[in-house]
This record gives structure tokens, sequence and C-alpha cells, in this order.
């Protein structure tokens, strides 16, 4: 079972890697974001970035980015896909879980955002010299359990969603606003404070937040309110994924 699970998520990243349009905006479009801001203000020292870099407060911004591509994008239309072709159903006439499906579904998108957050990093340090003050674990740990946050949400857009229309839908009013209200593109400092104030509803606001205090160095408890949303955000979406979520 071990082995079929291994070739199932290598098949699922073959797949994966043929969605041009994920793999846009999964590794391109982030690249431009930062060319176009970097290329705009440069990554020089600046008071209202406390002394950092546009770059350098930018790019850990980005993961909120990332990550939505991933979790609100490919993750529940790929889900709703094979609920709709009946594809799990058909898992269950053969020796394989259906769940094997949805923990190559998990595999395969982590890694993905892993290496689009990794190319984004190469990318930022060798064009604009980009500073990393923080430590790798905390970063690290950060990023996993912000990925599992969004992932849930688009768990819980396949689990609601009737059909790849509604799913494609609901998946598009979710992830527009977190791509630019939250700071995942646009500097959040830069925000007006009405903006600032809706975009703190927004999940994707608190992995940017956090994202950048683990980057800078900052104690992860000056950002402790974002991590408990976050979690509970988590929790809420996982229990309701698992009450809604269908196999057929």
């Amino acid at each position: 079972m071990r082995t079929a699970l291994v070739n199932l998520t290598l098949l699922e990243l073959k797949l994966f890697t043929r969605n041009y349009l994920n793999m846009f905006f999964l590794l391109i479009f982030p690249m431009l974001m930062l060319l176009l801001f970097g290329g705009i203000f440069g990554n020089e020292p600046e008071a209202i970035f406390g002394g950092y870099g546009t770059v350098d407060i930018s790019v850990p911004a980005y993961a909120g980015l990332i990550i939505s591509v991933t979790g609100l994008m490919s993750l529940p239309l790929t889900l709703c896909e094979y609920r709709e072709k009946k594809i799990l159903k058909r898992f269950k006439a053969t020796p394989l879980s259906p769940i094997y499906v949805v923990v190559s579904q998990i595999s395969v998108h982590l890694l993905m955002t892993i290496a689009g957050m990794l190319l984004l990093f190469v990318a930022a340090r060798v064009v604009f010299n980009l500073q990393f003050v923080g430590k790798v674990l905390p970063v690290t740990a950060v990023f996993l359990f912000s990925t599992l946050s969004i992932f849930s949400l688009g768990f819980l857009v396949a689990a609601v969603a009737p059909n790849m229309r509604a799913a494609t839908a609901i998946a598009y009013l979710i992830y527009f606003p977190m791509l630019f209200l939250t700071g995942a593109t646009i500097p959040i400092e830069l925000m007006p404070e009405l903006m600032r104030k809706i975009a703190a509803v927004l999940p994707v606001t608190h992995v940017v937040r956090a994202m950048k205090a683990a980057w800078l160095g900052e104690a992860l408890s000056s950002v402790s309110t974002s991590l408990l949303i976050l979690g509970a955000f988590l929790a809420l979406c996982t229990l309701l994924s698992l009450k809604f979520f269908r196999w057929e």
C-alpha cells in the first residue's frame, strides 16, 4: 500500500505540473510581483517598513500569495473535479482507499508550495540581496502551519461545493480578496486604515503577519493573536470539512 501511495503521489505531481495556469500563478506570478515592486522601490531601508527594504518585507508576505494559489485555487478544484468525474467513487472498487487520493493531494500541494517559496527566495536573494534575519526553524514552522490552515479552507470549499462550477466560483470569490487586501501582494503598510480593518478578518492577513514576524526575527509571541486565529481557523475548517465532505 505504501508503494501504491508513492506511485499515486508521483502521478498527481505530474498532473499538477501539467496545469500551466496553476504553475504560472505559483511560480511565475510571485516572481513578476517581486520584480515589479523591487524594480520600482528597490530594496533600500525604509522607515515605514521598520528599516527594512520593500523586498525584505514583501518576500515573506508573498508566502500568503503562494499558499493561496495551491490551497484555494488548485486543491479544492482538483478534489471537486475528481468527485464530479466519479474518480473518488471508482477508488472504492479498488484495494486503495479514496483517502489515498486526499493524502496524495496534500503531499503534492504542500511540496509545490514549498518549491514556490524556495524559488522566490533564491530569486530575491540573487536579484535584490534579500535580507533574512530570522531563524530557519521558526520560519519553517510558521510556513507549514499557515499552509495547513489555508489548505483546510480549501478542503471546506471542496466539501460544500455541489459541483466543479460552484467550486470555481467560490474559490475565486475567496482568492481575489485574499490576494489584494491582505498584504500578500501590496504591502499592507501602504494601505489606508479602512482597508487594514477589512483585512484583519481575512485569514491570509494573519499568514502574512506571522510570516513577516518569523522572517524578520521577531518573537512569535508578538503575533500570538494571528497564530491563534490561524489555529482556530484550521480546527474549525477541518471539522466542517470532515462533516460535509462527500466522496461521490
